[in-house]
C-alpha cells in the first residue's frame, strides 16, 4: 500500500471523529441548553442552626441513713486506708495535704485550722452524714473548686461503712439517725 493512501484513510477517519464529537456537543447544547445540577444526595441545611442547651441533669447520691445502723465498722477502716496519705484520723493530729478528720461528723463545714479551698472555706452548717455521703459520692461534682483530687465512692455500701467508721473517730460519737 502506498504511504500517501495510507495517510488519506487515517486522515478521512480522524475527521469523521472529530466531526462526530462536535456534532454530538452541538446537538447536547441544542436539545437539553438549560441544564440543572444537582446532587444525587441532597443534603438539608437548616436556614437558622439553633444552639442547643446543654440540660443538667440533676445528681441524685442514694440515700446511707438505713444503711449507716447496719454498717461495717472494720470495712469502713479497710476504706479509709486509701485515705491516709491525705489525712489523718487522730486526736490532735496534725493536719496533713487534707485536713485531719478526726471527730468530722457533725463538725463545722470549711472552720478548721487548714486552708480550705475557697468552695469549702465558704459553705456554712455542719457535715451531716448527708452531707459526707454527697461529698464522697464525687467531691468535685458537688463541690467544684475543691482541692480534693480523690474520684469518690461509687459503692453506697461503702460510703456508708467509712461514714460509721469516722463516725466512731470521735470523743463523743453523734447519735445514728
Amino acid at each position: 500500500m502506498d504511504a500517501l493512501k495510507f495517510n488519506k484513510i487515517a486522515a478521512a477517519l480522524l475527521s469523521g471523529v472529530l466531526l462526530i464529537m462536535v456534532f454530538g456537543k452541538i446537538g447536547n447544547l441544542l436539545v437539553n441548553p438549560n441544564r440543572e445540577v444537582s446532587n444525587a444526595y441532597p443534603i438539608e441545611v437548616p436556614e437558622k442552626i439553633e444552639t442547643k442547651i446543654k440540660e443538667t441533669k440533676e445528681i441524685v447520691v442514694e440515700p446511707i441513713l438505713a444503711l449507716l445502723a447496719n454498717a461495717d465498722i472494720d470495712s469502713g477502716q479497710k476504706i479509709s486506708k486509701k485515705c491516709v496519705a491525705c489525712h489523718g484520723f487522730e486526736a490532735g493530729g496534725a493536719n496533713k495535704v487534707g485536713p485531719n478528720l478526726y471527730n468530722i461528723v457533725n463538725k463545722e463545714q470549711g472552720k478548721a485550722d487548714y486552708a480550705y479551698s475557697k468552695t469549702l472555706a465558704s459553705l456554712s452548717g455542719k457535715w451531716t452524714y448527708e452531707e459526707l455521703n454527697k461529698f464522697l459520692y464525687k467531691p468535685k461534682l458537688f463541690y467544684k473548686g475543691t482541692k480534693m483530687n480523690y474520684a469518690g465512692l461509687s459503692k453506697t455500701k461503702d460510703r456508708a461503712d467509712l461514714i460509721a467508721w469516722l463516725r466512731t473517730k470521735s470523743d463523743s460519737p453523734v447519735a445514728l439517725p
